[in-house]
């Protein structure tokens, strides 16, 4: 089992530092691509969205360098996915989006280094609400 070290200065630069915000105009035809991509027609996304929606809607400079750090590491996986569901998004808002990487933690996997990588995102509408918080943890190995 190979035990190198993986976090790196470069990634361990971006720990608690904020990203975006990214923001994005909710538009109904938006939202009727995502319904349709998750096969979900249920009457109620007309008036707001799914609840996976969010995850659509990333601080994009944050998972940029998440993904492409420079790392021995090559496979990439969404660990887990926490969203805490503060008020509904719904066509025509206007939302808001940053991040933070939370913490770095590095352990021995079967097959050699895995690499844990956890962040918050906040979701803020047009009228400065938070509407949805979520933790997510992606996994390099």
């Amino acid at each position: 089992m190979n035990d190198e070290p993986i976090i790196s200065e470069e990634l361990q630069s971006m720990v608690n530092v904020p990203y975006g915000p990214d923001v994005y105009e909710i538009e109904k035809g938006m939202v009727k691509k995502f319904v349709e991509a998750i096969d979900d027609p249920n009457y109620r996304w007309r008036e707001e969205t799914p609840p996976t929606f969010p995850a659509a809607l990333v601080p994009t400079q944050l998972i940029h360098r998440l993904f492409n750090v420079k790392s021995s590491l090559k496979r990439l996986l969404n660990g887990a996915s926490d969203l805490e569901y503060l008020k509904p998004i719904q066509p025509g808002d206007v939302i808001s989006v940053t991040g933070t990487l939370t913490r770095l933690r590095q352990v021995a996997g079967a097959e050699g280094p895995t690499l844990f990588m956890f962040t918050e995102m906040t979701y803020t509408n047009q009228r400065g609400e938070v509407v949805v918080k979520g933790k997510n943890t992606y996994i390099k190995y």
